[in-house]
């Protein structure tokens, strides 16, 4: 079953890269360590790398329009949606008040970045056959910022 499209699905993954970088750069601002606050800035600038990349990716997929009386409520809907999954809003506030250095922020990404390849294979079937590749690509993309986090927590 189609349910959504490959658009809508990058319009997510746009919106949890944003919050992903907010949590990084939140976070870099609680440290006085400027050795610290360089890797999670890094890591910030990677969520901002993945948002130009799914940003190209929506200018080249067809552009999704809901076939409902009011498309302006549905993308808000939408936008909603998408603040209440992986990077929560809230949740990040919380855990950023729990992390007390780099390698807690870096499981902490780890598990998002799990979060969100798990929640894009899960996807994946709910959007037309010709538009699956769309998805993979985003699963690629989530998984070398995952191997990335994951080298990174090695190193520290």
């Amino acid at each position: 079953m189609n349910i959504l499209s490959a658009s809508e699905v990058v319009l997510f993954a746009v919106k949890i890269e944003e919050t992903g970088q907010y949590f990084y750069r939140t976070f870099a601002e609680k440290l006085e360590s400027e050795a610290e606050k360089e890797i999670l800035n890094y890591l910030a600038d990677e969520e901002a790398k993945h948002i130009k990349i799914f940003e190209t990716m929506l200018k080249n997929v067809e552009k999704f329009e809901p076939s409902i009386s009011y498309p302006d409520e549905y993308f808000a809907y939408l936008q909603a949606y998408a603040d209440n999954i992986i990077f929560v809003q809230d949740t990040l506030e919380k855990e950023v008040l729990k992390i007390n250095n780099v390698k807690d922020a870096a499981d902490f990404g780890i598990r998002r970045e799990l979060d969100s390849i798990l929640y894009y294979q899960e996807i994946k079937s709910l959007v037309p056959e010709k538009e699956k590749d769309l998805i993979d690509e985003i699963i690629k993309e989530e998984r070398k910022h995952f191997l990335k986090l994951s080298l990174l927590k090695k190193e520290l």
